[in-house]
């Protein structure tokens, strides 16, 4: 080699586990102008990585980026031309979105400072054994998917995000038939459109698709695009390259391989639903700033309580993106639909908030179950739940809800008679008292209902 010797491989049977789980599914770009030192980083590398491909140099890896996203690059600093830092300098004008490993037998003070200012992730001095190698690709990768995880707690975080990590509870036809749904899908690329009105769970049911389906292992990002300024959206999606050239990675990115969900999709800027369309059409996303496309692996999810097609014939919304992401709709229903399913919800907020707030279970009783199945729940689920906290932590349900006696906490939802109490109660509210109708929609005799009412003092 010209600028150093490189010593002997480790043994052939070596896995990547070694290595951390990470390496598996790297792509790499090996760029030297001396073949034997490409072939053997090719050689040590490909058992182990998902995809590695070689440049010769400075050049043609120019040319191979511009068509393919790398996780890593491993870089000769000593090529004709020039330098491997200042093929780095100048790939982030244009948008180098790999971290980089230098190799190189000359390591001073000079070389050291110019390259932490390019960026570059490690150095790996000649001569070398493959494994130093082998442990300089994994410590960058853990590097990179580590700030990934911690951006995407950021996010989480100051999305409140955790209060969408619900189950998607319940029995009643209405939340069943978007289950089954949810599992028809799960194993599909397919994009899928959340509608209903706020606090229906939209953003549970698209994690619990997630959750469901083959992605389940990588990362869920759910983006509010009502909670992000106008001119800020664009920078967090898509990612930015600053004046410095200093590179942002979008939420693109960071949701890459795993599912990305846009909540309040009606609300984004027009320009931003141009790029959005783009990228769903090419699954390549360009930064603000970048001259270059990178791939995605991406499972799309929208939400939204807007009327869409009204948003489109005002003007407001573009129709082709409409109808880009309006493949299929999954209309999550209003609480005072699934009223059969209060009991279930209510005993679990009850215990979630109990033990999260270290404070007193409140008695779920009969009559306040009865209250509650019979109140319209203008907010739906959030409302419910934010009802349950509030009680929690004041030791008493509002006065519209108070009750005496009765059932309590979890034990409420195994009361099949209470659920039967309030099933026939909604539907004659909803018949406004007509007994006979009430029956005709329950599938029973006019002597059931009036018997019912009769043992319930109604």
């Amino acid at each position: 080699m010209r600028d150093g010797m490189v010593t002997a491989m480790r043994p052939a049977d070596s896995t990547s586990d070694e290595y951390g789980e990470n390496l598996a599914g790297a792509s790499i770009l090996v760029i030297d102008d001396e073949p034997g030192m490409r072939n053997f980083l090719t050689k040590i590398l490909e058992p182990r990585c998902k995809r590695v491909e070689q440049a010769a140099s400075a050049a043609a890896a120019s040319t191979i980026l511009d068509q393919a996203h790398f996780d890593l690059i491993i870089l000769d600093n000593v090529m004709p031309g020039k330098t491997g830092l200042e093929w780095v300098q100048e790939q982030r004008r244009v948008g180098l979105f790999a971290d980089t490993i230098l190799v190189t037998a000359y390591a001073d003070l000079e070389t050291a400072i110019l390259a932490l200012r390019a960026g570059v992730a490690d150095f790996v001095l000649k001569p070398f054994r493959a494994n130093q190698i082998l442990n300089s690709v994994a410590r960058a990768l853990d590097r990179k998917y580590l700030r990934r995880e911690n951006y995407l707690l950021k996010h989480e975080l100051s999305a409140e995000g955790n209060a969408a990590r619900g189950r998607l509870l319940g029995k009643s036809t209405a939340i069943s038939q978007a289950r089954d749904m949810l599992h028809r899908l799960a194993p599909l690329p397919t994009p899928v459109l959340f509608t209903g009105a706020s606090g229906t769970g939209k953003e549970i049911a698209a994690r619990t698709l997630h959750s469901l389906s083959e992605r389940a292992e990588k990362p869920f990002v759910a983006v509010n695009c009502a909670a992000i300024a106008p001119d800020r959206i664009a920078h967090e999606l898509f990612g930015l390259i600053d004046d410095q050239n200093r590179r942002k990675d979008g939420l693109f990115l960071h949701a890459d391989g795993g599912t990305l969900f846009l909540d309040e999709v009606a609300q984004m800027p027009d320009q931003v639903q141009a790029a959005l369309l783009r990228v769903l059409e090419d699954q390549r996303v360009r930064p603000v700033g970048a001259e270059r496309d990178i791939p995605l692996n991406l499972r799309f999810l929208f939400a939204t309580n807007a009327d869409l097609q009204q948003a489109v014939a005002e003007g407001r919304f573009r129709a082709d993106l409409y109808h880009r992401i309006n493949v299929v709709e999954i209309k999550m229903p209003p609480l005072k639909d699934r009223v059969e399913d209060i009991v279930e919800l209510a005993a679990l907020f009850m215990e979630q908030f109990a033990s999260s707030l270290g404070m007193a279970a409140l008695e779920l009783n009969e009559e306040t179950l009865l209250k509650f199945s019979r109140y319209d729940w203008p907010g739906n689920v959030r409302e419910l739940r934010n009802l349950i906290e509030r009680s929690v932590i004041l030791g008493e349900f509002p006065e519209e809800f108070a009750g005496k006696g009765g059932i309590a906490g979890v034990a409420a939802v195994e009361s099949l008679d209470l659920v039967t109490q309030r099933h026939i109660m909604h539907v004659l509210d909803a018949c406004d008292g007509n007994r006979a109708e009430a029956a005709r929609r329950l599938g029973v005799s006019r002597k059931t209902v009036d018997r019912k009412c009769s043992s319930w003092d109604v």
